[in-house]
């Protein structure tokens, strides 16, 4: 039996990327999938390819940041399934590539609506029908721009390290109640929203140096993101509440230094 067997969750951001990985690694691992992404082509392919390999998974296009729509979606789960036992928080958008002295005001509540709001309304709705069930896991997605500067924009590092802080808040706030609210926080993974970078490199004949900076020199792929949201979402992490994790070849456990030198 895989380690989700017999759970109902919900993925969000299913459409691509990091999403559409972890709900293939969810339905394998035993999980019926509600997969949600505001692109309907691809939460459709993502739940056909989950079909195609023996799971069971539902598509829905929804936007994950209306209040209604997200409270829907889980009632959906709760109603159709019977029950949610994980929800992962993961759509995000990386908002416009500008310095701080060039932000607009307008460049900032896109990022914000998706990569923030969309993870409160997740712990919101899903902490309510979990905390009636008694447990369950609330996995959110932040970045390792949300830990330390320097990997992201403005807004989308201001959001992701609002997403780290939420867990940990709402973690508290629903001390007793069994239910587990955890970060993941990817470093640099091959998706959608980091083709530019992979492309750009790959077009200078520079492959080889990206993900250079981590100690495992290379860049991360989305499996190895879906790898730990099964973890934290199985009841193997039983004891794992309020905590960001670092999925990112080690990049984010040191201070900037220079390479071959010791500090």
């Amino acid at each position: 039996m895989g380690r989700l067997a017999g759970k109902r969750a919900i993925v969000t951001g299913a459409g691509s990327g990091i999403g559409r990985a972890c709900a293939l690694r969810f339905a394998e691992e035993g999980a019926r999938v509600l997969a949600v992404d505001l692109a309907e082509a691809g939460v459709n392919e993502t739940a056909a390819q989950i079909a195609r390999a023996g799971g069971q998974a539902e598509a829905v296009a929804a936007d994950v940041a209306d209040d209604a729509t997200v409270a829907a979606l889980v009632q959906k789960c709760v109603k159709d399934w019977g029950g949610l036992e994980a929800i992962h928080a993961n759509a995000g958008v990386s908002g416009a590539p500008k310095t701080i002295l060039d932000l607009e005001l307008d460049d900032w509540w896109p990022v914000l609506r998706v990569n923030l709001i969309g993870p409160f309304l997740a712990i919101k709705h899903a902490g309510r029908a979990m905390v009636a069930a008694g447990g369950g896991s609330i996995i959110c997605t932040a970045s390792v721009a949300g830990l330390r500067s320097g990997a992201g924009g403005t807004p989308y590092s201001a959001s992701k390290a609002g997403v780290v802080s939420l867990v940990q808040t709402a973690a508290y706030q629903l001390a007793g109640t069994g239910v587990r609210v955890n970060a993941i926080c990817p470093g640099l993974i091959e998706t959608g929203m980091t083709k530019p970078i992979y492309d750009g490199a790959r077009a200078a004949g520079k492959e080889g140096k990206i993900g250079q900076l981590n100690p495992l020199k290379r860049g991360g792929q989305p499996r190895e993101i879906a790898a730990l949201a099964v973890f934290l979402a199985s009841d193997d992490a039983s004891y794992v509440n309020g905590q960001a994790w670092a999925v990112d070849g080690g990049l984010s456990a040191s201070h900037p230094y220079v390479p071959g030198k010791l500090a």
